[in-house]
């Protein structure tokens, strides 16, 4: 009940003030993903009818909500005005967890020794999810320029267009030169192996041959 009433006046400070992008629609109401989907499948089908060429990188972020680092999220809710006694209760409603695990094994269970935890916003929680959304909130900034992103929590989809193939090969990889360097200064790691470019192509366009760096 207590974390509800801290969920509900910190939502209330962060839709007052307008604090969070319009390109995250992670647990938020009034959206959802089928919103996200329309979004990216209409910046597509904008670019692909103005004959332009168009890409999409699909970041998939390994526990993400394990590795959300607590100065790092504390900074950035100071940032937004959430700061003080607030700021101070959200520390301490974070650090000196601990976790053990439970292995049940032919009806015998056996536990292991219990460790603190470091980092992570508390999985299945109430505030969990609305803290992440706050960790993550500036990442749209960091490539909004060169693509449109479209988030929804930890999945990060990015829409790169160019007239120009040399131009539209180059704009892919800055964007994914900033947003490696954005995952690495706030301490996120990638799933290289979920992670994709794919190039959208209409039955009169072939695809164009690009040098992509991950």
């Amino acid at each position: 009940m207590f974390e509800k009433v801290i969920y509900n006046r910190l939502y209330h400070h962060i839709n007052n003030n307008q604090i969070l992008v319009n390109e995250q629609f992670g647990f938020r109401h009034a959206s959802s993903t089928d919103i996200a989907s329309y979004k990216l499948t209409k910046n597509i089908r904008t670019a692909l009818n103005n004959k332009l060429l168009v890409g999409g990188i699909f970041y998939d972020l390994h526990k993400a909500f394990e590795c959300v680092n607590y100065d790092i999220l504390l900074s950035k809710m100071e940032f937004h005005g959430i700061s003080g006694k607030t700021n101070n209760l959200i520390k301490s409603y974070l650090q000196n967890r601990y976790q053990t695990v439970l292995v049940d094994l032919d009806s015998i269970k056996y536990y292991s020794e219990w460790e603190s935890v470091i980092d992570g916003v508390p999985q299945g929680s109430i505030l969990g999810p609305l803290l992440f959304l706050l960790y993550v909130n500036d990442l749209p900034n960091v490539i909004s320029d060169i693509s449109n992103p479209v988030l929804y929590a930890d999945d990060t989809s990015l829409i790169i267009t160019n007239s120009d193939s040399q131009m539209f090969e180059k704009d892919i990889n800055a964007a994914i030169l900033q947003l490696n360097r954005w995952f690495h200064s706030n301490l996120l790691l990638l799933n290289l192996e979920k992670t994709y470019f794919l190039q959208f192509l209409t039955k009169n366009t072939n695809a164009t041959d690009l040098h992509i760096s991950y």
